[in-house]
């Protein structure tokens, strides 16, 4: 048993409505091939090999499946269709006008608008406006469906992305023991993280102070127990591991 999706794209990436489609086509079950019929699309095409759980990507190019008109597209299908037991598009503008066509060709009767999956043959489908759910089972050799898209959760698409960074100022050494990129407090492993809003005493006077910093809420201090601001770091609504929590501290809190 293999499925086959009708692609929805614009010849250069795939529309998200493809993903809600291929994730009913993995609930029938077997194998999932995408078909990407368009012309110069072969971006389209390396896009739906990205998409979890796709076993085959059929790219059909050729100019008159430029605008992906329904009757160029049904076409295409047809000449693969004996391949495969079930079709399935996107309950979008685009599949439903090829879908219909698809389906009259091979003599089956087309089950719309899908919400759920009970068996490879048997189908969930809304009627009288949504007012009624009906079961539906086909026993048509090659199955077209449409599938409404907001009824399952698109699946998941194996991304590369190269990250464009900007280089630390002053930029940090290569040297042993050098720290990695900027060299600020590490958020995930300090146990202590503090922040200062104006400019701290001097630094003899933090060495007759103990090393724990005091929790500070939208008041005033709790205690007089303060961290070095070399060892400091500004933190707004950012998520840290620490054992001790967030400082501000003002001059007024040294008296």
């Amino acid at each position: 048993m293999t499925n086959l999706v009708i692609a929805e794209h614009d010849n250069q990436s795939i529309k998200a409505a493809t993903l809600n489609t291929v994730a009913a086509a993995q609930k029938i079950g077997g194998d999932v091939h995408v078909l990407v019929a368009g012309h110069n699309a072969q971006a389209a095409a390396d896009a739906a090999a990205k998409i979890a759980g796709v076993a085959k990507v059929l790219l059909a190019d050729a100019p008159q499946l430029v605008q992906g008109l329904a009757e160029d597209v049904e076409a295409t299908v047809l000449s693969i269709a004996k391949n495969y037991s079930h079709i399935l598009a996107p309950a979008t503008a685009a599949g439903k006008n090829v879908t219909p066509r698809i389906a009259a060709k091979l003599d089956v009767a087309q089950i719309s608008d899908i919400t759920a999956v009970d068996s490879p043959d048997t189908f969930e489908r809304p009627i009288y406006a949504g007012n009624a759910i009906a079961t539906v089972q086909s026993v048509d050799p090659i199955k077209v469906i449409t599938v409404r898209t907001t009824a399952f959760d698109g699946v998941f698409v194996r991304i590369v992305q190269n990250l464009a960074f900007t280089a630390c100022k002053p930029a940090s050494r290569g040297a042993a023991g050098a720290r990695g990129f900027c060299a600020a407090p590490e958020l995930a492993s300090n146990r202590a993280i503090g922040t200062f809003r104006e400019k701290s005493p001097d630094s003899a006077r933090f060495e007759r102070l103990p090393r724990e910093p005091a929790v500070r809420a939208n008041g005033g201090s709790v205690g007089q127990n303060w961290i070095p601001e070399s060892d400091s770091l500004t933190v707004s609504q950012n998520p840290f591991a620490a054992n001790r929590y967030l400082v501000v501290l003002n001059n007024t809190d040294f008296g």
